[in-house]
């Protein structure tokens, strides 16, 4: 943004403190208003023919944008992938356990990618992976949607869940 002296074409369009159009004038004339308020000559449009100038407190927003930002920053939530590895032979308490967990992530907010490794010569019978993948989206459709279908990637079945 340009402000007071840095506002070179002339004439422009100048908006009073309060909103008001003051009309079209020189920028000498415009700086001359807004000094004598006490106040900075800020280009809000500087694309418009003529450029849209207002009348304000310079400092005083641009602390308010800062503010704003801070406000935004704070209110966003990046999303995660967590990962949650499985294995075809898997226990039923192993598999309560790690679902739980994928179940605390996908409320949380985060992606999870359901990895199955298969090793040795668990990989001929990938079927016996995929239905464990199957019943892990089958538990956590209540509050999940497959966003990637199970495929086989070398070594692994993979699958994400987005929350719903």
């Amino acid at each position: 943004m340009r402000v007071n002296r840095q506002i070179r074409i002339s004439p422009v369009r100048v908006i009073a403190p309060d909103g008001a159009q003051l009309g079209i004038m020189e920028v000498d004339a415009a700086l001359a208003s807004a000094v004598e308020q006490g106040l900075d000559l800020v280009e809000v449009a500087p694309l418009a023919r003529p450029p849209v100038v207002r009348i304000m407190d310079y400092g005083k927003y641009k602390f308010e944008m800062a503010k704003q930002a801070r406000v935004a920053k704070k209110k966003q939530h990046i999303i995660l992938l967590k990962e949650v590895k499985y294995r075809p032979g898997i226990e039923e308490h192993d598999f309560e356990t790690k679902t739980r967990h994928a179940r605390r992530f996908l409320e949380e907010g985060n992606k999870v990618k359901v990895t199955l490794m298969f090793r040795g010569r668990q990989i001929a019978h990938p079927e016996l992976g995929k239905a464990v993948v199957d019943r892990v989206a089958q538990q956590l459709t209540d509050i999940a949607k497959v966003e990637t279908d199970a495929k086989l990637e070398g070594k692994a079945l993979t699958m994400i869940l987005a929350p719903r």
